[in-house]
C-alpha cells in the first residue's frame, strides 16, 4: 500500500499506527482505490461496521477534497486552521450545552 500511495514504508507505518496524520491527497487516493468515501475512512471506527456505498453527497465531498488538494501548502494550512477553529467552536458549544443542561 505504501508503494501505491507513493509514500515511504516508515511514513505509511506511522499513518497506519496513528503516529502521523494522513495528508488529504493520500486520504483521497485511498478512498478512490477502495471505492469508498473519505467519510467512511475517517469515521469507520465510530460506525463500527462495513463502509457504505459511495453516495452523491460523498462524491461532492470527494470533488471538494480534490480541489483542496490542488491548493498550495500555505493555502491548505490556512484552510485546515479555519476548519479546526469551527470544529473547536462547535465542540465547545456542545460541551457548554451538555453541562448547562446537567445543572
Amino acid at each position: 500500500m505504501a508503494d501505491l500511495m507513493h509514500t515511504h514504508r516508515t511514513g505509511y507505518s506511522k499513518m497506519e499506527n496513528n503516529q502521523q496524520d494522513i495528508p488529504v491527497d493520500k486520504l483521497v487516493f485511498v478512498a478512490k482505490h477502495f471505492g469508498i468515501s473519505v467519510d467512511d475512512i475517517i469515521f469507520f471506527n465510530e460506525k463500527n461496521n462495513v463502509p457504505n456505498e459511495v453516495s452523491m453527497e460523498d462524491t461532492a465531498v470527494l470533488e471538494q477534497l480534490k480541489l483542496i488538494n490542488e491548493l498550495d501548502t500555505e493555502e491548505k494550512n490556512i484552510l485546515l486552521k479555519l476548519i479546526e477553529t469551527f470544529v473547536s467552536k462547535k465542540r465547545f458549544k456542545d460541551y457548554l450545552q451538555k453541562n448547562i443542561a446537567a445543572l
